[in-house]
């Protein structure tokens, strides 16, 4: 349903013209000028393999060579794990604004919003999974680092009340650098907010599913991420509060080299499962049947 929603100005790499440059008694050929669609190809961020970009997003953005999970915005992650058709999203129009005047922070929200095609950092709404109804806040990384903020926290708490009223399974879909720094306390305060809307939930005899996805860090992990009654990340996801170096050069010793993924953290107890994209909608499906009530409405 969001086909078409956000579009972007097509940009062109130009390549040399086919012609022979005489210089001297040498001649040189180049190659033929065309114009190549930039986005046309895709590296793998890990391995390197660059393939095309329509086949990799048939892949569902995991690259076919090793495995690697590529990041997706809200959008994207909505499209490829909800059902197509009735996804009716919450708050559209809430938009972040400069309650502290931090220096450069309405430019920069301005600038994120053209680069990415989102409103905010979150998008939430009611749909379903497999034809079980549920509400889904899903993170996008590619709005400000996924950070934190006031609209992000109201929309989340919001979401969770609409489930908590409906009587629905929530599901969020974390994606985040942490709290955003520009509205320092206030981005602080969505850490309890969104934790005391699930505890209202769990008190209501809710269900709720954290997915995790790369990378989910700081005050966003320190909060909604890891209260999930079950707890699911994507393959080679970071997970985490602090980032490596800040850890290492504390204990000032040398952390194993999978620390913080998803299958370090499920190997430790910190989750229930590590679940691939071409699983995930299946197995969000099949527990959302088994734990489906005949109440919602």
């Amino acid at each position: 349903m969001f086909k078409d929603l956000f579009q972007k100005k097509r940009k062109y790499a130009t390549i040399p013209s086919d012609r022979t440059l005489r210089s001297g008694d040498q001649e040189t050929q180049e190659r033929p000028k065309r114009e190549i669609p930039e986005g046309l190809m895709t590296k793998c961020g890990k391995c390197g393999t660059i393939q095309y970009s329509k086949e990799l997003e048939k892949n569902l953005k995991v690259c076919p060579n090793c495995g690697y999970h590529m990041r997706l915005n809200a959008l994207e992650r909505i499209k490829m794990t909800l059902d197509e058709e009735g996804f009716t999203e919450f708050d559209a129009d809430m938009i972040s604004v400069d309650p502290l005047g931090f220096p450069g922070y309405s430019s920069k929200l301005e600038q994120q919003t053209l680069k990415s095609g989102l409103r905010e950092a979150v998008v939430t709404g009611r749909g379903t999974i497999g034809g079980q109804p549920v509400v889904a806040a899903v993170m996008s990384f590619d709005f400000f680092t996924g950070s934190m903020g006031s609209v992000v926290g109201e929309k989340i708490t919001r979401a969770i009340e609409h489930a908590i009223e409906h009587k629905l399974p929530m599901i969020i879909f974390s994606t985040s650098g942490g709290a955003r720094m520009q509205e320092s306390i206030l981005s602080l305060m969505q850490m309890a907010k969104t934790s005391a809307a699930l505890a209202r939930l769990d008190e209501q005899g809710g269900l709720y599913i954290s997915v995790i996805t790369d990378p989910t860090t700081g005050g966003v992990s320190a909060s909604f991420a890891t209260l999930g009654d079950i707890n699911i990340a994507e393959p080679g996801a970071v997970f985490g509060f602090a980032g490596r170096i800040v850890i290492e050069q504390t204990i000032r010793q040398k952390l194993p080299d999978d620390f913080q993924t998803s299958e370090f953290n499920l190997q430790h107890g910190q989750l229930d499962m590590v679940v691939h994209r071409k699983d995930m909608r299946t197995t969000l499906a099949k527990l959302l049947e088994l734990h489906s009530t005949k109440g919602a409405n």
